[in-house]
């Protein structure tokens, strides 16, 4: 029996799907504000867990902390990503591209225990104390292959004889640059400099490793709170982090709508003007 796209068949596997990711979210969410202490049984409405959440000064500074790494980590990575891969794309011999290609894959599979052991072992060689430097730069580095891979495919959609045409136009490698291929590829940057972002916020493997005594961010936080027994406030917390990540990826959706709407119009007003001129 031949199954469509659309049969209802698929609609209910894709319902089911997203009511396992979804169901232990909610019910996470569900029991941050139940009076009682545990998860068992639902006692009645408070908002006294939420309470103690933003009345812990020592968890608001690892929420700023982490805040602060993902927002740094996410812009050096982006920056260093996208020319890493106009590098890659304007690469002429075809071996070498596919050399750094293929290095940049591997970093995306690897495990993150083994990428933060790694880091480890390499901030212990050269003796770079562990803290926020090291927590930023093990941030950095596992993102930038994100970001490479998210501006690649823009780089590949984009048309080379605009770059060809300014150039013979007398435009110089800056204004190149900033004028025709930036533009061109903004939201595959957009898109790695968010994907960056979210990966920062709640990555925990690589951070456990290289992370030290007087810095932690929110995911080792929550893991070794969790540890010393089920507390309601780690509800709480993660339902205002799940509700963060929410709105950050709706403001990512309106923005590529946005961008997508405002090159409709401008594509639609160069026609416009083309054929005025060809009436005229």
């Amino acid at each position: 029996m031949k199954v469509s796209s659309n049969s209802k068949w698929n609609n209910l596997f894709l319902i089911l799907v997203f009511l396992v990711l979804y169901l232990p979210i909610f019910y996470l969410i569900y029991y941050s504000f139940n009076e009682g202490g545990t998860m068992n049984e639902f006692t009645g409405f408070t908002l006294e867990h939420y309470q103690a959440v933003f009345e812990d000064k020592r968890l608001i500074g690892i929420v700023l902390n982490t805040l602060l790494v993902a927002l740094l980590s996410s812009l050096l990575a982006t920056i260093i990503g996208t020319f890493g891969a106009i590098y890659i794309y304007y690469t002429k011999k075809r071996r070498t591209q596919q050399t750094l290609l293929s290095l940049n894959n591997i970093l995306m599979v690897s495990p993150d225990v083994i990428i933060g052991a790694s880091l480890l072992i390499l901030f212990t060689i050269v003796g770079f104390g562990l803290g926020f430097a090291s927590v930023l730069l093990a941030h950095v580095a596992f993102s930038i292959p994100i970001v490479v891979l998210m501006v690649l495919p823009k780089l590949y959609e984009m048309k080379d004889s605009m770059i060809s045409a300014a150039q013979d136009l007398g435009a110089n490698s800056w204004q190149v640059l900033t004028r025709i291929l930036l533009p061109s590829i903004t939201p595959g940057i957009l898109s790695g400099f968010f994907m960056a972002f979210t990966y920062s916020l709640d990555d925990f493997a690589v951070t456990f490793f290289v992370t030290g005594n007087g810095f932690s961010t929110l995911a080792v936080e929550i893991y070794s709170r969790a540890r010393r027994g089920v507390s309601l406030e780690i509800n709480a917390l993660s339902a205002l982090m799940f509700v963060f990540t929410l709105l950050l990826v709706l403001g990512y959706n309106f923005i590529q709508v946005y961008g997508q709407r405002k090159r409709e119009k401008e594509l639609k007003a160069m026609t416009f003007n083309q054929g005025e001129v060809i009436n005229q």
